[in-house]
């Protein structure tokens, strides 16, 4: 009756656009989360609700559904279960050890700097204010202070100063995910863009999506376009670079690769083995979309070429502060600035409540050149409008 069973390790507008792209092939998906309702738990087959810490709630959702593929959406999960699980022959995606490293900022950035020789910035650790004032004094001020542990850029800052050293190590272990308070304290680098580089490793070898810049706001997306303006030796550095770590990491599926780019000089920021939400792009501009690779590599089903559809841009739609009960408007004007051959399309991710700064949609814009295409996604953005009802 299905083509495969798929179990979805976290069901937020990411799970939920892989959702879509996993129903049109056939496949029965069982979402989970830790809240009810999530996006994509509204078009799965079935759904679970539990914390993704919560190792032995996974595994009791595991060997009740009995999955072909676990396939985590994001970072909070246990992964020693994980791993137990796939010793006993599940299936995780893209693999155990990608998803272990990838959870922590620490795991990725040692194996990408100390064991496969990759550009980084310099870094160090700290469990503590102190550690983190001392750690800045080694890689320099102003400094980069993050969380090991969150999700979409959550709890990163800027210090130039011991006192903002300090308040950033808060704000990082506030917003961090996980019981960890460990952030990571690295170079600040005076790069020229940031990309994410999608990376989708198949059975018949690596394959690299156009390059994607982004643009960031208190650490979390804004804005999104494809393709990013950069050199052919940044890029041939960044695809280098992105095939060393994908094929060290085993598995297959998309993996969201992260540079800072400065010249010619691609620098490994980030990864994530699973589609990346600058790539909510691919899904007006790019064919097979970043949801669509994810699958047909995972499946390893046949991959055509990856085309560019043309130049195109995502601008997110943010809610203000937190709301159960709230509706939107704007829609049709937003999606009424389409033209021939310069569409104009809108994602609503159908989120059961707000919060400050939770993205909730995304416009997206296809035109004849990035700019036009970032422009036209910005205005359609601005024309979709929460409206709160308590």
């Amino acid at each position: 009756m299905y083509l495969s069973t798929i179990m979805l390790l976290g069901s937020g507008e990411l799970g939920r656009e892989f959702t879509i792209a996993a129903k049109r092939l056939g496949c029965r998906v069982i979402a989970c989360d830790r809240y009810d309702n999530a996006p994509a738990m509204q078009l799965a087959d079935a759904r679970e609700v539990f914390p993704m810490l919560d190792g032995a709630a996974l595994r009791a959702a595991v060997e009740k559904h009995r999955p072909d593929y676990i396939i985590p959406e994001i970072e909070a999960i246990d992964t020693a279960t994980l791993a137990e699980l796939e010793r006993e022959g599940w299936h995780v995606v893209p693999s155990a050890k990608a998803v272990q490293l990838t959870m922590n900022r620490d795991g990725i950035r040692d194996f990408a700097a100390q064991e496969l020789g990759l550009t980084t910035s310099r870094y160090l650790f700290a469990e503590t204010r102190d550690e983190a004032i001392a750690a800045a004094a080694t890689v320099g001020r102003p400094a980069v202070v993050k969380p090991v542990m969150s999700s979409s850029g959550k709890g990163q800052s800027v210090a130039r100063s011991e006192e903002e050293l300090g308040t950033a190590f808060d704000y990082a272990v506030a917003n961090m995910r996980g019981d960890r308070p460990r952030v990571i304290v690295e170079e600040f680098i005076a790069f020229d863009s940031e990309i994410t580089l999608l990376t989708v490793a198949t059975r018949d070898g690596v394959l690299f999506c156009p390059p994607i810049g982004h643009r960031q706001e208190g650490g979390d997306y804004r804005e999104s376009w494809q393709p990013a303006a950069i050199s052919e030796a940044a890029l041939g550095s960044a695809r280098h670079q992105a095939r060393k770590v994908v094929e060290a990491l085993g598995g297959w599926g998309i993996f969201g690769v992260e540079f800072f780019i400065c010249g010619d000089r691609a620098i490994f920021s980030e990864l994530s083995p699973r589609p990346h939400d600058t790539g909510m792009v691919t899904l007006i501009g790019q064919s097979p979309n970043e949801f669509e690779l994810h699958l047909r590599a995972i499946l390893g089903l046949p991959i055509p070429a990856i085309e560019l559809g043309g130049p195109s841009a995502s601008a997110v739609i943010l809610a203000d502060r937190e709301s159960h009960d709230f509706g939107f408007a704007g829609v049709v004007e937003a999606l009424a600035t389409g033209e021939p051959g310069r569409p104009v399309d809108v994602r609503i991710f159908a989120k059961p409540n707000t919060l400050k700064n939770r993205r909730m949609g995304v416009a997206l814009a296809r035109d004849t050149d990035v700019e036009r295409a970032k422009d036209r996604a910005v205005a359609a953005a601005s024309k979709v409008k929460i409206e709160y009802r308590d």
